[in-house]
């Protein structure tokens, strides 16, 4: 039962009995739990130095009650067995300082590569931790930031379009009218055309569906600096999509710039101050192309495991099941 994520209540509805009371059996006397050696400290932190390797992953994820915990992973685990190298409670690069520094220096040596999001605790404690490893910023996460700028701007133009539409509902009924939107060859109105293109500007054009490309074709003339900024976020992408080396993204990342400056689009702005103050790990990336998607394929199947136990009710218990089947 330890290695399977099978709750027991569902154990209980398959054999006819009180899933509770399995449940309670499994915890007492069925499992180690109540010798396990990490019970005391689990629910603040747990350690597993033989389980670390060349390249680490770290991030964050909510356990229960929107509790973070930040968890460090080792990437050559696949998400399996021996993946789980440490998991604490909280964010704090302090926290996170203090745990890691518990594992043997020599072993923490051995580490050569740590995948991380741009959060600044996390790179101060991975800098702390691990001075041979090379950080590595997820290439999604910067991308991310990008595509959140485009959608700023859609917004923008949504509210707009809302405020206006509001404003000639009013102007109708005053005039004793019947108010018409404007209806566009696909059908939407405009704050439909705006709230549907959503979904088309996380895609390169080469992928939009032909409805994609009918609204595309509608929504950019009218918004070109929609447009510019639809552009901008698909450049960049393109840098880690294209470039096989850090000089030539290097390069491409300063023409990058260039475009932002001159696009005049503030939250573009702040992508690039971003990018800017982190582009040393920005284009680690391109040494092993490395990302921190296996931190977030575990997370998801933290979260999965969590759903099949019906939530979080035993912190403890849970991560101690957590750790038997991924530690």
């Amino acid at each position: 039962m330890d290695n399977n994520p099978i709750s027991c209540h569902l154990l209980g509805r398959l054999y006819r009995i009180d899933g509770k009371q399995l449940q309670q059996q499994y915890k007492d006397h069925l499992s180690n739990f109540n010798s396990w050696e990490q019970k005391e400290h689990a629910e603040e932190w747990m350690l597993f130095p033989d389980n670390i390797g060349a390249s680490l992953s770290i991030d964050e994820t909510a356990l229960s009650n929107g509790e973070l915990y930040t968890i460090i992973t080792n990437k050559e685990a696949k998400g399996g067995k021996k993946a789980i190298v440490a998991m604490l409670k909280g964010t704090q690069a302090e926290q996170i300082i203090a745990v890691l520094e518990r594992i043997p220096l020599r072993k923490r040596n051995k580490v050569l590569e740590v995948t991380m999001d741009m959060a600044a605790n996390m790179i101060k404690a991975i800098r702390r931790c691990f001075s041979n490893a090379q950080r590595v910023i997820d290439r999604f996460h910067v991308q991310k930031l990008a595509y959140d700028a485009v959608q700023e701007a859609r917004i923008k133009y949504r509210w707009e379009a809302l405020d206006a539409e509001n404003e000639s509902i009013e102007q109708a009924r005053k005039n004793k009218q019947a108010y018409q939107p404007e209806v566009f060859s696909n059908g939407d109105t405009l704050k439909q055309l705006l709230a549907r293109s959503r979904y088309l500007l996380f895609k390169h054009q080469s992928k939009w569906t032909a409805s994609q490309k009918e609204r595309a074709e509608l929504l950019f003339p009218r918004y070109p600096l929609l447009f510019k900024a639809y552009n901008l976020a698909i450049g960049l992408g393109n840098i880690f999509t294209i470039c096989k080396s850090k000089q030539v993204a290097f390069k491409r990342l300063a023409l990058w710039y260039n475009h932002v400056e001159e696009s005049g689009i503030e939250a573009f702005k702040t992508v690039a101050r971003s990018v800017q103050q982190h582009y040393h790990s920005i284009l680690n990336f391109f040494d092993n192309r490395s990302t921190n998607a296996s931190a977030e394929s575990f997370n998801s199947k933290i979260k999965a495991f969590r759903a099949t136990s019906r939530g979080v009710r035993d912190t403890t218990f849970f991560l101690f099941r957590l750790a038997n089947i991924y530690a």
